[in-house]
């Protein structure tokens, strides 16, 4: 018995994409396997750990928890569509200046989540970037150069500077 599958339309980082999808595939299975989209990671595949973050019709989703067809008709952004549009650019300078990622894995999750918090503007106490972060796990850092490139873009941004690098 074949698995039921679904036609869906949707666009994925500015481009139009089309497509019969298993019912039961996730988001994140659909955008890594389908459309070679792997900067998205799988975690914890429970929606715990971030690694899988990335928008949907503008809000910040866990890709793990969400099906391929729910996002019919939406509009997905991934860490490869923030990075082509350049909209992160000074949040991805800020992360290698003060060495916010290690081993890698939680990055794009935590540029995906960072990139909100930068996008709503204005300046952030370190316990505001640090509880917008806490759904988004990294074994490697220990958050302090991870909440100082947050900070640090924040600042700068406020102060008038571009995200362009």
């Amino acid at each position: 018995m074949s698995e039921e599958t679904m036609p869906i339309s949707l666009t994925v980082n500015g481009e139009s994409v089309s497509r019969s999808v298993p019912v039961r595939q996730h988001l994140v299975d659909f955008l890594r396997t389908e459309l070679g989209l792997t900067g998205t990671h799988l975690g914890c595949e429970h929606g715990s750990c971030g690694a899988c973050s990335l928008r949907v019709d503008s809000l910040l989703v866990r890709g793990c928890l969400m099906l391929a067809v729910q996002t019919d008709g939406g509009e997905v952004v991934t860490i490869e569509g923030l990075d082509a549009t350049g909209e992160i650019a000074d949040l991805q300078a800020a992360f290698v200046e003060r060495n916010a990622l290690q081993c890698g894995f939680c990055t794009p999750g935590m540029l995906m989540a960072a990139a909100e918090l930068v996008r709503a503007g204005g300046r952030k106490t370190r316990a505001e970037i640090r509880t917008h972060l806490a759904g988004n796990f990294c074994r490697c850092t220990g958050y302090h150069a991870i909440v100082d490139a947050i900070a640090a873009t924040l600042d700068r941004r406020a102060n008038g500077g571009s995200n362009r690098v």
